[in-house]
């Protein structure tokens, strides 16, 4: 594989890119296109802009909003600005983004279109260090607000070369990103992943993708979750790709944009390419600039892998394994038979090492499961703040526990089996039950909640809540579902709720989570036997 450059940071990256290549497009917006050079000078204006509010090196900028191309200008300012990137999901209620603000002590705080409907900054008490937050240009003013046009132009008091100085002075073991990650205790952390080992991982992730400047590449995973930073707006950067920022995705949407855009790489669930191929199925449409497929997922139907050759026409269909405490993993390569990419996520990326062990930490025989230990450049630097629960997962040896259940074969593919950690996946996002019952007792009427992902035909999983009511009080199912909606991400709101009297408890007194799956699934399974 072609190492990556002597970058080393993200700002000396853009740099280079631009003055090499400064007409290549890297963002396109329906008719609208940036080349590298415009990107670099956009993003120099707004870290002038972020310098000039008093940001400086390592401090905290959160960003908020829809995948658009203001979202890829100001994530290039915060970065040339020496300061370190705290996404939020466009999908985030107020409560949800103001944790993670006070959490990292933001002092920025940056809003796009479609960020939630509550301010965060209405919900900080005093003190909590958010000095200032930008909104749109086209939101209407208001106390303590800047619009993204009065962050220019503070910018211009601050110089060029003050502002080529700060990004030039990043280091690469420098923070870039605090990601937000669901916890098993009901909060999410923040994974700090610093620049050199983002520029790697992405870097290579690209080659083994074959991402290049041909490419058209439509992000529709969101720009706050790690692929879509990462495997996304970054790696088309790093690779002069024309990325396509995607704000919401619909079925006849994707079949315009592959068609008009020709798109000719997609990334996403198994359901993004079923619905791809139902879509061919009920009408015309013209595909063919299609070539790289990358599924991400735990298993993917061989059918699904052989209609996508046999009838889009794709080149390669790329199965992968990543978490956000440890970056990209493993993939599979060309030339990999339809078993391989369909049954495992393909062997190590290099750099990176793969084991699975027992409960005692012993390896396991090649076929047999265990937990997956990873370790490599790609292991989060830990969670912010939290050193206790960063050495519950990397242990004194740099392996990385991940939670997550595997199989490795005699030629080292790995496959993803089940997972230890009590998250289930809605869509691609990682949904933390402690999380989401921790915000459902805040809606006031109930004593406990307890809440297990089932699996769904359309979202691959989803959540079924568990309820209990407070003494003297009746719970609306209707009245709550619509209070989750308000407070919490979509993705996070289960799919059913289930008023009982009593949770089940198992020997240890603790809620019995493994009956309650099972119940559940049964109810779930019983629900389409009625409906069939």
């Amino acid at each position: 594989m072609e190492p990556v450059p002597d970058w080393g940071t993200i700002p000396r990256m853009l740099r280079d890119q631009a003055a090499r290549h400064p007409g290549a497009t890297v963002l396109a917006d329906g008719a609208d296109r940036t080349s590298l050079a415009e990107l670099l000078e956009a993003a120099t204006r707004v870290a002038r802009g972020l310098m000039a509010l008093g940001v400086g090196p390592g401090d905290r900028v959160a960003l908020w909003g829809v995948n658009d191309p203001s979202w890829v200008v100001h994530a290039f300012g915060v970065w040339c600005a020496g300061a370190v990137l705290v996404p939020l999901s466009s999908r985030a209620k107020g409560l949800e983004a103001a944790a993670m603000i006070r959490r990292t002590a933001a002092r920025v705080l940056i809003t796009g279109e479609g960020a939630g409907r509550t301010a965060p900054a209405d919900l900080l008490p005093p003190g909590t260090g958010l000095l200032h937050v930008v909104v749109p240009s086209s939101a209407p003013p208001g106390p303590g607000r800047l619009t993204a046009s009065e962050l220019l132009e503070r910018g211009e008091h601050v110089t060029p070369d003050a502002a080529e100085e700060r990004a030039l002075a990043v280091r690469p073991e420098d923070l870039c990103e605090i990601m937000s990650t669901s916890g098993t205790t009901g909060t999410p952390k923040g994974v700090m992943l610093d620049h050199a080992q983002v520029l790697r991982g992405y870097w290579d992730w690209a080659e083994i993708v074959t991402l290049g400047e041909d490419d058209r590449y439509p992000v529709i995973a969101p720009f706050s979750h790690g692929f879509g930073l990462n495997a996304g707006l970054l790696a088309c950067v790093l690779r002069r790709a024309t990325m396509m920022p995607i704000r919401a995705f619909t079925p006849d949407g994707l079949m315009e944009l592959i068609s008009s855009g020709r798109i000719s790489v997609l990334a996403g669930p198994p359901t993004l390419f079923h619905r791809l191929l139902d879509e061919l199925d009920r009408r015309a449409c013209d595909v063919s600039s299609l070539r790289v497929a990358i599924c991400g997922a735990a298993a993917v139907p061989p059918s699904l892998i052989t209609r996508l050759v046999e009838q889009v026409g794709m080149e390669r269909v790329i199965n992968a394994y990543g978490l956000m405490e440890g970056t990209v993993v493993s993939m599979t390569r060309a030339g990999d038979p339809v078993a391989v990419v369909a049954a495992t996520t393909g062997r190590a990326v290099p750099g990176i090492e793969v084991r699975v062990v027992d409960d005692e930490g012993k390896d396991v025989a090649p076929g047999e499961r265990g937990e997956i230990l990873q370790r490599g450049y790609g292991v989060m630097r830990g969670y912010w703040d939290e050193p206790d629960r960063t050495a519950e997962v990397v242990d004194r040896d740099g392996w990385l526990h991940t939670g997550d259940v595997g199989v490795l074969d005699a030629a080292g593919n790995l496959a993803i089996v089940d997972r230890k950690k009590d998250l289930y996946i809605v869509n691609g996002f990682n949904v933390s039950p402690a999380e989401v019952e921790s915000l459902l007792l805040r809606q006031g009427s109930l004593a406990q909640a307890a809440v297990v992902g089932v699996p769904d035909t359309v979202s691959g999983e989803s959540g079924c809540a568990y309820v209990v009511p407070r003494p003297g009080a009746e719970v609306d199912v209707e009245a709550l579902l619509a209070w989750a909606g308000e407070n919490m991400s979509n993705y996070k709101v289960p799919r059913r709720v289930v008023v009982v009297e009593a949770l089940p408890a198992n020997a240890n007194g603790k809620i019995d989570k493994a009956a309650l799956r099972a119940r559940a699934t049964r109810d779930a399974l019983d629900g389409e036997k009625r409906l069939s």
